[in-house]
C-alpha cells in the first residue's frame, strides 16, 4: 500500500470514528434493548468486558484469552450467552459483536446505576 492510499485509509476511518460519535445518541436508541442484554451478560466483571472489546471477528477465543487473560470455561459460556441472544455476528470461534458499543460503554453505564 503507498503513503497516499495509508493517509488516505487513516483519514477515512477517522471519519468513520467521528460519524460514529456523532451518531451515538441515535445508535444507542436504536440497539437499547441489545444494549441492556449485553450489560446484564457481561455484568461488571473487567475481564469480560474487556473480552467484549477483543470481539472484531478476526481473533479467536484462544486470542482473546490470551489478551485478557480470561479463563477459558468462562469467556466460552459468555460467547455462548451472547450468541443465543442474537448479540454476535459470524460465528462463535471468531466473534464479533452485532451492534457497535463506543469504548465508554461499560463505565458510562456502571455510573448510572
Amino acid at each position: 500500500m503507498s503513503d497516499y492510499e495509508t493517509q488516505m485509509l487513516q483519514a477515512v476511518q477517522k471519519m468513520s470514528d467521528l460519524l460514529e460519535l456523532l451518531a451515538e445518541d441515535k445508535i444507542a436508541q436504536r440497539d437499547a434493548k441489545q444494549r441492556t442484554t449485553l450489560l446484564e451478560i457481561v455484568g461488571t466483571s473487567d475481564a469480560k468486558q474487556k473480552s467484549v472489546f477483543q470481539m472484531d471477528g478476526i481473533r479467536t477465543q484462544k486470542e482473546i484469552r490470551a489478551k485478557t487473560s480470561m479463563n477459558q470455561g468462562n469467556l466460552s459460556t459468555m460467547v455462548s450467552m451472547l450468541h443465543k441472544a442474537k448479540l454476535l455476528a459470524g460465528d462463535t470461534n471468531t466473534p464479533r459483536l452485532a451492534n457497535s458499543i463506543p469504548q465508554n460503554f461499560f463505565k458510562s453505564n456502571a455510573k448510572t446505576k
